[in-house]
């Protein structure tokens, strides 16, 4: 895979526009670039994706799951378990790559039990769909016998038993945190070896939907006996003028059953490459199954700043010598720059003040559920970045590797958030997980230990002001560079609260000024904010269909768009504040229950096509002139009846044209909108933007024809062949004079042929329960989204939408035909499958 210098990003435009993301080859280049870079020799870090089998065991029949826990011995001896040796048959077994998601292939139940799961069956009462067995046959060479091995897992939902070559190695029981096994001792060395996961879904972590199974990346890692420690490097900077500060600090490991001298070098690039500082930490005596800490300090003259406009960044090559010889070396990416919560002036980034325009975002999308391949992390940032948003809330868990990359790489900050916030053992083992992972991406301002807990609020306020106050000393340990907060569903005054370095406010507008009032030395946000709710295209309010109008649809805790940012974005001492929510997401589906499977609370919907909120953030978050006319203006049998047209804009003013006939101009509030209210005739209605008097900006809006020919836009025109790389089609429906039709729902097939293959479909339909996997999805209105995978060769995607067969009384539509290049592109390391021939 060609790895994409700093200096290409910006020299394309990358770092500094987001709009330009979603279809340039620069996007594509970046987004191929995304992934950790190859490990330093001499060690290795194989990607374990390719090659697994699948199949469903069960929860509570052990007959059915391979004869798991058919008795009480199965771990009686060591090397039992068949299932995990050469000898097992898995021919009946499915093929697939990771990252993988069983739960969103599931059909949906009917089951209020499940609702905030966004009715998927699963829990103790679907044994038959709640537990999954991965089987994965694969080589190690023999050469590998005096190294250390790990097999490193970025996350698996939920609960996990790995077993190799028979042998049990460990369990893991969190759906978010990474975990790893070291699997030196097990492994057969110039041989086959076999890993085996059981992995149980029955229980959840969250409120919302979660997935299941192995949902992000596997790695196979290979180093040295004598090796740096499990994220133990660190960086961190201080900037005094025009000169950067570097910390360095980080921990080698001698597991060589002997003494070991060892000392540490650390090289300074910048994002050209170029060699910027150099340091060095005297060599240690490291006992035989010991450890040694180093430390040493570096200077950057006139360093390139991180900011969310210009995310410059640096690496730290980390480099072992033991007893004369190379032994470990690996690559940290950070970034320089100054991040300041502040109780008057609100968030400084860099000594200026910078509003947080921040979402909050579940980690699913449509069609692939939580397995995201990287390129549509990227792809879903974009979304939030065009839209004029520069900060994200990674509710309510550890994020992925890939979304935090993006962040770095895109200038998008971020409040980094733990799933389990309590003092408890694992509680705090997930937190130094999150803490030591990502203490070195210039994205995270702030950290959160957690979300609405009110118990330790209220009832049990003592215990969690003791649980916070914990919690918060252990980020302040790992990283003394960051504040750290919670999201509280309350007035702050107690519990949790008090342990705080800065306060946030979910909801509630009486809470903040009060606060502020009481505690004019605290800084404050908004953790989370609005809540508010609509259905893309959809403008009355129906509760028998479960649609939300999107002018000013609102759940009766939250606040508007306009609302929430009138209040936060007015006052100076408010940092800004993060909106509940980015993206729709599947589960709570909000506001009503069934058939709906998703929430509504998204500011796009879960394929990230905008809903009219989008267009009032571009106004008054972007930079640049902004326009938007809503809605649209194909209102059949309902001639003479008033509409309620309104207009995001950030120009002076903005005059509506009604079939040729002025409806009146109205001077823009600030962060506010203009509406009119003009009785339907079919036609066309036009918004003219004015500023200093000229009109810079006009939109259309036009009653249409039937759908009667479909469209096809891919995100990009050109992806790797690496079998890992996705390209995003946008479907949409026109009628005969090219006009597209915003009503359309026609039930449409598609068929991906060459190199490539279907990976998942959507429409953004909160109520639509169609298959997310099927070649096949009706449009709504007017949109539906699919999402294409590369194989390994080099050569054309052919995509093809046309109507769906199985449904012949529906009306005939124009087919569409695309092509998407996959060209060669240099692999990431992985470990080979076994018989593949690419």
């Amino acid at each position: 895979m060609p790895r994409i210098s700093r200096r290409d990003l910006l020299a394309s435009g990358f770092a500094v526009s987001a709009s330009t993301l979603l279809s340039s080859p620069a996007w594509a280049r970046a987004a191929a670039a995304l992934a950790d870079a190859p490990a330093i020799a001499p060690r290795e870090k194989l990607l374990f994706d390719f090659g697994w089998k699948f199949t469903f065991g069960h929860g509570t029949d052990p007959s059915r799951d391979l004869g798991f826990g058919y008795g009480q011995g199965d771990f009686a001896k060591t090397g039992d378990f068949k299932f995990a040796k050469a000898s097992f048959d898995d021919s009946k077994w499915r093929a697939l790559n990771l990252p993988h998601d069983w739960a969103v292939e599931l059909p949906f139940v009917h089951d209020d039990e499940q609702q905030s799961h966004g009715y998927k069956p699963l829990g103790r009462r679907y044994p038959e769909t709640s537990v999954g067995w991965y089987r994965r046959e694969f080589d190690v060479p023999a050469a590998d016998k005096d190294r250390r091995t790990w097999v490193e897992f970025d996350g698996a939902f939920r609960s996990v038993i790995v077993f190799v070559n028979g042998c049990f190695i460990g369990r893991n029981d969190n759906g978010y945190a990474p975990f790893r096994f070291d699997l030196t001792n097990f492994l057969a060395y110039g041989a086959k070896n076999y890993i085996v996961l059981r992995v149980d879904a029955s229980m959840g972590d969250g409120w919302f939907y979660e997935g299941a199974g192995i949902y992000r990346h596997v790695w196979l890692t290979k180093a040295d006996p004598v090796h740096l420690g499990y994220l133990d490097s660190w960086v961190r900077p201080a900037l005094n003028g025009n000169t950067a500060s570097l910390e360095l600090g980080t921990t080698v490991r001698n597991d060589s059953g002997k003494p070991a001298n060892a000392r540490v070098n650390w090289k300074i690039v910048d994002g050209s490459g170029k060699e910027v500082a150099t340091a060095t930490a005297a060599a240690q005596a490291i006992a035989a199954d010991g450890s040694a800490n180093y430390t040493a300090t570096a200077k950057l003259a006139n360093p390139a700043l991180w900011s969310v406009d210009a995310p410059n960044l640096y690496s730290a090559i980390v480099a072992v010598e033991a007893d004369g010889k190379s032994s470990d070396a690996e690559k940290i990416n950070f970034g320089v720059r100054t991040a300041q919560f502040t109780a008057d002036k609100g968030f400084l980034l860099n000594g200026k003040t910078v509003k947080i325009q921040g979402t909050c975002n579940h980690q699913d999308h449509a069609g692939v559920g939580a397995a995201l391949p990287d390129a549509v992390q990227w792809f879903r940032l974009a979304v939030l970045k065009d839209m004029g948003g520069n900060a994200v809330r990674t509710s309510h868990n550890m994020p992925t590797p890939e979304w935090v990359e993006a962040c770095d790489r895109m200038g998008m900050m971020m409040m980094c958030e733990t799933r389990q916030m309590s003092s408890n053992a694992e509680g705090m083992a997930q937190l130094e997980e999150m803490l030591k992972r990502y203490r070195n991406s210039p994205s995270i301002i702030l950290w959160s230990i957690g979300n609405e807990e009110g118990q330790m609020q209220s009832a049990m306020a003592a215990q969690g002001a003791r649980i916070g106050a914990d919690m918060v000393r252990l980020c302040h340990e790992i990283d003394p560079t960051r504040v750290v907060s919670a999201a509280v569903n309350g007035n702050n005054q107690q519990g949790v609260s008090d342990a705080l370095d800065i306060v946030g406010f979910n909801y509630n507008l009486k809470f903040p000024d009060k606060f502020h009032a009481e505690h004019p030395e605290k800084a404050c946000y908004g953790s989370e904010t609005s809540s508010a709710i609509g259905t893309r295209g959809i403008y009355s309010t129906d509760k028998l269909r479960n649609w939300v109008n999107s002018y000013d649809g609102v759940v009766p805790w939250g606040e508007t768009a306009e609302e929430w940012w009138k209040f936060y974005g007015t006052r100076d001492w408010m940092a800004g504040g993060f909106a509940w929510t980015g993206f729709d997401y599947r589960g709570e589906p909000t506001p009503y229950g069934w058939p709906s499977i998703n929430s509504q609370f998204g500011i796009v919907d879960m394929c990230g096509y905008p809903k009219d909120n989008f267009f009032y953030y571009k106004a008054w978050w972007g930079k640049e002139p902004s326009l938007h006319l809503f809605p649209h203006w194909n209102w059949e049998g309902r001639n003479g009846e008033e509409i309620s047209v309104w207009v995001y804009s950030n120009a002076d003013e903005v005059e509506l044209i009604a079939n040729g006939k002025s409806q009146g101009s109205q001077k823009v509030p600030r962060l506010g909108h203009v509406e009119w209210k003009v009785r339907y005739e079919p036609g066309s209605i036009e918004a003219r933007a004015s500023k200093d008097g000229k009109v810079i900006l006009t939109e259309k809006r036009e009653t249409t024809g039937a759908p009667s020919q479909i469209r096809l836009t891919a995100n990009r025109k050109e992806i790797n062949a690496d079998g890992e790389d996705v390209v995003v089609i946008k479907v949409e429906a026109f009628d005969t004079e090219g006009r597209f039709v915003p009503t359309a729902s026609n039930r449409l097939a598609f068929n991906i042929s060459g190199a490539g293959k279907l990976i998942g479909v959507g429409n953004g339909d909160p109520n639509c329960q169609e298959s997310d996997k099927e070649p096949r999805r009706s449009l709504f209105n007017g949109l539906a989204q699919v999402i294409v995978q590369s194989t390994k060769r080099a050569g054309e995607i052919h995509i093809e939408a046309m109507k769906d067969s199985k449904f012949w009384e529906e009306p005939e539509i124009t087919p569409a035909k695309l092509s998407v290049v996959t060209r060669q592109a240099e692999l990431r390391p992985a470990v080979a499958v076994i018989g593949s021939r690419e």
